[in-house]
């Protein structure tokens, strides 16, 4: 089985140093490290992340808010904010994006792969729901379609002829 791959958008280096390492002693692989929303959404269409590790005060004009709802929406990354902030506010504007985890820091390393374990589980899982429907969806013009059927008493299983008799 593959490795899942994190991607890692924290402006502060030494922290995401740490996460990155912490990430690989979980045996995940990390697909980069970005310190600005702009450099996220760029790196997120390049590498196509399982998921994204987002802090919320970024370096550059887009936050993590911004870039997390960008990347969800353009590229269907899920995203797990990781950040120090928690301010009704900011958890108000983050809601909106969809989240599939808040984790505040500093992080407990087994909570952070609990998260990630599950959000990638609920994604595969809606990915999966969603191709189910699109798959319903194209078989119900063939079922409204469909002529020639035999019509089954469901009490006693006798079949109506053409004349309409039953037998």
């Amino acid at each position: 089985m593959t490795k899942t791959r994190i991607m890692i958008v924290e402006d502060e280096w030494m922290i995401a140093e740490e996460i990155r390492l912490v990430l690989q002693s979980m045996k995940y692989e990390v697909t980069s490290m970005s310190s600005s929303g702009e450099e996220a959404v760029q790196n997120a269409e390049k590498d196509k992340p399982d998921l994204a590790l987002m802090d919320i005060v970024l370096e550059g004009e887009m936050d993590g808010i911004e870039a997390a709802n960008e990347i969800r929406s353009r590229f269907n990354i899920p995203v797990i904010y990781l950040t120090a902030y928690t301010d009704d506010k900011i958890l108000e504007r983050a809601s909106i994006t969809e989240p599939f985890g808040y984790i505040v820091k500093p992080f407990v390393n087994e909570d952070l792969k609990i998260s990630i374990e599950i959000a990638i589980y609920k994604h595969r899982m809606e990915k999966e729901r969603k191709r189910f429907i699109e798959e319903l969806q194209g078989a119900l013009p063939k079922i409204t379609s469909l002529s020639g059927l035999l019509p089954v008493c469901p009490s006693c299983k006798k079949i109506r002829d053409a004349d309409g008799n039953w037998k």
